[in-house]
């Protein structure tokens, strides 16, 4: 009798759509990311940059894109980050976000963070970014995180305040794929002693 698969581990996965590559807003992203990992309990923290291979994206072939794809919709949490442009998120977030087909974001649970040189921008990620993920089928509990370029200096008392807020509602929506992966793992073991 062969072994069921288990569930993979839960996972917290940064993708940053600044077309610089290793960006203020990547940054952002993954320091949000660190904490929402801590307080889910969750120890896999991965990284997807879309700018390191941003000119595949559009191309006929597109296999750093594909990876990342699969990456992200094996997420428990995803972290979808851009600096605002012209009001909204940036054309290489969404031609990314393009290659997902209906609901092929299902099951993510996923936080918006905007990166915004005024706080004139704050709700961007509400209005433009939110019902993108929903359409692809990704869970968003709490309202986006929207950083202002004046607080990237000192991340913390923006991302305390945002999880002052935000932390019930993510573990209530992350918490079934997290419990989930620990059952699994779990009959796994049974099903090897027996």
């Amino acid at each position: 009798m062969t072994a069921p698969n288990p569930p993979s581990a839960p996972t917290v996965v940064v993708v940053s759509g600044n077309p610089r590559p290793g960006s203020r807003t990547l940054g952002a992203a993954e320091a949000a990311a660190r904490r929402i990992a801590t307080v889910l309990g969750i120890d896999d923290v991965a990284t997807i940059d879309l700018a390191t291979f941003a000119a595949e994206i559009l191309a006929p072939e597109h296999p750093a894109a594909d990876a990342a794809k699969e990456r992200l919709a094996g997420a428990t949490v995803a972290v979808i980050a851009t600096p605002v442009y012209k009001a909204a998120y940036t054309g290489l977030l969404k031609s990314f976000l393009d290659l997902y087909g209906n609901d092929g974001l299902a099951g993510v649970v996923a936080v918006p963070l905007v990166v915004s040189g005024s706080p004139a921008h704050a709700l961007a990620g509400e209005v433009h970014l939110r019902p993108v993920l929903v359409e692809l089928g990704a869970v968003v509990p709490a309202r986006s995180l929207t950083v202002t370029e004046a607080q990237l200096a000192d991340l913390d008392p923006v991302i305390d305040a945002w999880l002052d807020r935000a932390s019930e509602p993510l573990r209530r929506a992350a918490s079934p794929a997290v419990v989930l992966a620990g059952a699994g793992a779990t009959a796994l073991v049974e099903e090897v002693v027996r």
